[in-house]
């Protein structure tokens, strides 16, 4: 199941930065996730500094 980036999103792109297969890209006010794309491998929530990503 693919992580989602929640409102508390700060935009710092780190999530993107951290991101294997470059499924998250920048949205309108915050980041999201392509859940075709996520393969749930979690560096993304690891990566993000006010813990915005958690699993769907």
């Amino acid at each position: 199941m693919a992580r989602v980036i929640s409102d508390d999103c700060i935009s710092c792109g780190a999530c993107a930065d951290t991101c294997p297969v470059s499924a998250i890209s920048e949205g309108d006010g915050k980041y999201v996730v392509n859940a075709d794309e996520c393969i749930d491998c979690g560096a993304c929530e690891d990566g993000c500094p006010v813990g915005a990503i958690s699993e769907a």
